[in-house]
């Protein structure tokens, strides 16, 4: 269905017949899996789909996704840790403010959830304290869009194995 996804690209919604659904990721170029997983997958309805881990402990994280319309003036967010090495985190408005999404371990989501549409500067912290581990500034959120953020690399990685976030946006 998809091929030559590179880390950390996603591939968009892709349309599934329902039932159970034998998904494999393969090293590009190669007959190589690295994950096979059947996927129970229900009729009209919308899931994300990560491979998530250090690559020798690769694995498959399904997500259901709430696709609903936001309220006027609103967007729909949600935080996934996917960073293996980091301990669990809160990611939070910039400057010591407010808890948006609170001690999400690895593999850990949070739903969801409805924001004003607006600029952000966010951090993450170590759940917890006010120890940032990672500044997420000018985060824009437009009414009616639904996004997922998520923390990705390694804490003791480099490059573009580094720690960082991406946002995907749903719809």
């Amino acid at each position: 269905a998809v091929s030559n996804l590179q880390f950390p690209a996603n591939t968009g919604y892709v349309s599934l017949n329902a039932g159970t659904r034998n998904v494999k990721v393969n090293v590009t170029g190669t007959s190589t899996t690295v994950i096979e997983a059947d996927l129970a997958l229900d009729p009209n309805a919308n899931y994300s789909v990560f491979a998530v881990n250090t690559v020798s402990n690769i694995e498959p994280l399904v997500l259901a996704d709430d696709l609903s319309a936001p309220a006027p003036g609103k967007a729909h967010v949600r935080f996934v840790h996917l960073s293996p090495d980091a301990p669990a985190v809160d990611v939070a408005l910039a400057g010591g403010g407010a808890v948006l999404f609170g001690n999400v371990p690895f593999k850990g989501f949070e739903g969801f959830t409805p924001l004003d549409a607006g600029t952000y500067d966010l951090e993450v912290r170590l759940a917890g304290t006010s120890t940032v581990v990672l500044p997420l500034p000018g985060i824009t959120l437009n009414a009616g869009t639904i996004y997922t953020v998520f923390a990705k690399g390694l804490v003791s990685g480099s490059g573009a194995q580094a720690l960082g976030a991406e946002i995907i946006v749903n719809m």
